[in-house]
Formats: structure tokens, sequence, C-alpha cells
């Protein structure tokens, strides 16, 4: 079923947003999704809105569109089921840049995995179910450009025409499963995600893998070239990875060049950033070499052994559930779930009730099971 699709709608004023906005208020079911620019701005935003209802598709311009509050009711609104496909990050960059809030929502990859789907991609199901070829060149596409290609458009457009279709074949799929409510209790968690942040962590410096066995001067070096990665990709509006790799500030930092000659032995630095950044890179690496070394961040403390106990046995417990149904384990329970449980050890069905993260068809299905593994450790230690 590779059909071609009616042309969308393109929203690129505030008045055919507030007519749009209006007109949608009637429909039961949107279907939404959103392309931004993170691989090409420093700081990303949402460059594009799709909606598609079951009848028409809408591409909204919001860099073209000072004001598109207009669509903040209709994401709030508990009439209207908003369809989304991963919807997490969507929601964070939506919250972030709009200040939406968000009820009722569907979501296609959850669903797909509580029903124990292996391919969970919307490319996969898309071809699975509608016979559909996606174009992956545009997953990579600067969303900032304008105006946007006929093909680019059409891209985007496929990632929410076939989405009504697709929650329906996966509510009966669910429905089939006795699943459902399990799936609205995580959409419902699954709205309150918090809005993605602009931020930059002076500390981010520690996590690099490539520098896990560095000395303390050579970590102190890595900060610094950290810190000028940081401002470079600020001043040029790019993303911190496109002015250098992780592996690259590790090489640098492990190198120790002093002239741009040595810099430029060193594997992963291109002509073109020798040419613009060298001397900026000498300049950290010598102040590196003389700054004091920094001092890693306390890590959390590590569990006791009892907690650790209690963990082990909630996930060998999560693992064998997991595989009855023929699902991922997080589908049962997060991780975050099982150390609660861990460092807080619930006596009572009644004590679920105060563990974050897990809601009522969860405590429902799998309360007494969780409570006999913590008890059958109690025995043990007696």
């Amino acid at each position: 079923m590779n059909s071609p699709l009616r042309a969308p709608r393109i929203i690129a004023t505030e008045p055919a947003l507030r007519e749009l906005a209006n007109q949608l208020q009637s429909e039961a079911l949107l279907a939404v999704d959103t392309e931004s620019n993170s691989l090409f701005a420093y700081r990303e935003q949402v460059c594009l809105i799709q909606i598609s209802t079951r009848q028409q598709d809408w591409l909204i311009d919001p860099l073209a569109i000072e004001d598109v509050s207009p669509l903040g009711p209709l994401f709030a609104d508990e009439r209207i089921e908003k369809v989304f496909h991963a919807a997490e990050y969507d929601l964070m960059c939506l919250k972030r840049d709009f200040g939406f809030t968000f009820s009722h929502l569907f979501d296609t990859m959850i669903s797909a995995r509580i029903i124990g789907r292996k391919a969970i991609g919307l490319a996969n199901m898309l071809e699975e179910y509608f016979g559909l070829q996606v174009d992956k060149r545009f997953q990579r596409a600067d969303w900032s450009v304008r105006p946007l290609p006929a093909d680019q458009l059409r891209y985007a457009q496929q990632d929410t025409h076939y989405l009504p279709m697709l929650r329906d074949i996966l509510l009966e799929q669910m429905q089939q499963k006795g699943v459902l409510a399990e799936a609205r209790e995580v959409f419902a968690r699954l709205a309150e995600v918090p809005p993605a942040e602009h931020s930059f962590d002076p500390e981010g410096f520690w996590r690099i893998n490539a520098a896990r066995d560095f000395t303390r001067r050579q970590m102190a070096i890595l900060k610094e070239l950290y810190l000028l990665r940081n401002q470079l990709a600020e001043r040029r509006n790019r993303p911190p990875f496109k002015i250098f790799s992780d592996e690259t500030l590790a090489r640098i930092a492990q190198g120790q060049p002093e002239s741009l000659a040595e810099l430029a032995e060193l594997p992963g630095m291109s002509h073109g950033q020798l040419e613009r950044y060298g001397h900026a890179v000498l300049q950290a690496v010598q102040r590196g070499q003389k700054a004091k070394p920094p001092v890693r961040p306390d890590r959390s403390p590590r569990a006791d052994a009892a907690t650790m106990a209690r963990y082990d046995a909630l996930h060998e417990w999560r693992k064998a559930r997991a595989a009855e149904r023929g699902v991922e384990s997080d589908v049962i329970l997060s991780k975050e779930v099982l150390w609660a449980l861990a460092r807080n050890p619930p006596a009572s069905l009644d004590d679920l009730d105060r563990v974050p993260g897990l809601g009522p068809w969860k405590r429902e299905r799998y309360g007494a099971q969780l409570l006999d593994v913590l008890a059958r450790l109690v025995q043990q230690d007696g």
C-alpha cells in the first residue's frame, strides 16, 4: 500500500495557524511529530511541527510563526488523543521551546514494545503494515533551512500521515493481549516528562570514555579543551561534536602538542580544524599544563550489601517475567523502580502505593510477586 499522498497544507502565518487550531478542536485524534536541527546548531530548536488527522496533513513552520500558542489548548485537551511515535523527545522539545503541556497521549513505539515487537522503528512498521519505503536520507537533514525541498516535506508528512492507522492496529493488538491498561498507565506518565534544557555541564569532560585512564595532568588539559570546544561551538552556532569529537579532544590531551606541526600529526585533526582552531587549542593545552588538576565529582555512594541483594533478586525476577511475556525487561519495571524497591523495601501492598513509577496496573499485576521476592530474602537472612 504505497499510494500517493495528498499534498500537505503548509501553515506559515499566525492567521492560518489560528484557523487550523479552531478547526482541530473538534477532532478526536491528532497525530503529531516534530523535526529539529540538533545536528546543525549549538542550541537546537523545533523547526517543523507535523499534525495529521485521519483526513488531512499539516506542516507547521514555527520558524515563520512567532506565536504558536494556539496549538497549546489542543495538546492539553483531555478529549483529543495525541498520537506520537517515540514521543519523549518530541514532548521535551515542545515543552522547552513553547511551554506546551500534554494529556491523553498514545505512543506507537511504546505500544510496540509492550506487545513484544522486536522491530519498533517507525520505518520498520510503516513498511510492514503499509508497504511504505521510507527515504532515510532526511533523517539527518537540516530542518532549519528554508525553503524546505518538496521531497523533504513529503518525508515529514509521512511521519504523521500513517500514525492514526498504526495506532488502530497496535490498539487492537494490545486489547487482544490484555495490556492496554498497562500502556495507558505509561502514556499518562509520559505526559509528565520534563522539558529539555539548553545547558552546558562544565564537568562533562569526566564522562569522555576515551579519557577513562588519564592522569590528573591529562584531565586538566582535557578540561581546558572541553571548555574551549563549548566556547567555539556557541560562537559558531554549531553542535560541539562538529567542532571536535570527544576522541579528538582525548588525543590532544594525551599528546600535549606544543606546535601546529605536532597538532597536525594527531589522528582526527583535519586541515580545516587546524586552520580555524589550532592556536586556540595550543593555548588550551598550555593552560591545562599549568592549571591545578581538577577533582572528580563525588560519585553516588555504592548501595550496601542488603540493598544490592534485594536489587539483584528483583532484577532476576524482572528478567524472568520479561522472558515469559516476550518483552524487554524495562517493559516490566524500570531500573529506577527496582532501585526504589531495593532501597526502601515495601512490607505490604499498601506500601507499594508510595513507590515512584509503580502505577495501579503494575501494582495489581506484579505487587504480590514483588513482595514475595523481598520476603524470601528476609527469610534467607533470618
